[in-house]
């Protein structure tokens, strides 16, 4: 049991239905498996299940809990600052590939 880090600014949606919520009402929470420490209070690129940045975010609340089927989550709440222009986008997609999500990462 061990904590993973979520610092590098990097909060990915793995739900298509998460982010559309995030989008549509400017508030919005995700779930992911495993403990994990998001900077709450601070402001991070949000990234869509398939890997292309597309807003800045502000983490709210992050809660790390057993649920009631014995699995390590985390819970992360988030308020929507602005979304990417498509420049910002691309740019910040490209990065993050090559530090994050690319073969070498």
């Amino acid at each position: 049991m061990g904590f993973g880090t979520e610092f590098n600014s990097v909060c990915k949606f793995k739900s298509a239905q998460e982010l559309y919520e995030l989008l549509e009402y400017g508030r919005g929470k995700m779930v992911k498996s495993g403990f994990r420490v998001y900077p709450t209070g601070q402001k991070v690129i949000a990234y869509t299940p398939d890997n292309e940045a597309i807003a800045i975010v502000r983490i709210l609340v992050s809660i790390a809990e057993i649920n009631f089927q014995g699995e390590e989550i985390t819970q992360v709440e988030m308020e929507l600052v602005r979304k990417l222009t498509e420049e910002e986008a691309r740019v910040q997609t490209a990065l993050a590939f090559e530090m994050f999500f690319g073969e070498n990462a």
